[in-house]
C-alpha cells in the first residue's frame, strides 16, 4: 500500500476508534485525526514486526483495518492518559 492509503486508513482508523472509545479528547476533531494516523502506522508497524502478518498487501485486508483501529485505540488511550486533565 501506499503512504497515501495508509493516511487514508488512518482517517478512518481515527474515527472509529473515536466512536469506539467515546468522550471528549483533550486535542479536539484534529489531534484524534493525527492520533488515527499515527496508530494506523503504529498497528502496522507491530503486526508485522511482532504478529509476523504483512498488512502492506491489500487495502482492504481485515487484517489492516484490525491492525489500524487498534493502533488507533491504543494511541488514542495513551493520549487521554498524559493530556486528559489539562482542560479541567
Amino acid at each position: 500500500m501506499s503512504i497515501i492509503a495508509w493516511i487514508v486508513l488512518g482517517l478512518v482508523a481515527g474515527a472509529l476508534a473515536k466512536l469506539l472509545l467515546p468522550g471528549r479528547d483533550p486535542g479536539g476533531l484534529i489531534v484524534t485525526t493525527l492520533i488515527g494516523i499515527a496508530g494506523s502506522f503504529v498497528g502496522g508497524w507491530i503486526s508485522s514486526r511482532f504478529l509476523h502478518r504483512s498488512v502492506t498487501a491489500h487495502f482492504f485486508d481485515l487484517a489492516t483495518w484490525a491492525s489500524a483501529i487498534g493502533g488507533a485505540l491504543v494511541l488514542l488511550i495513551i493520549y487521554r492518559l498524559l493530556f486528559g486533565n489539562s482542560r479541567r
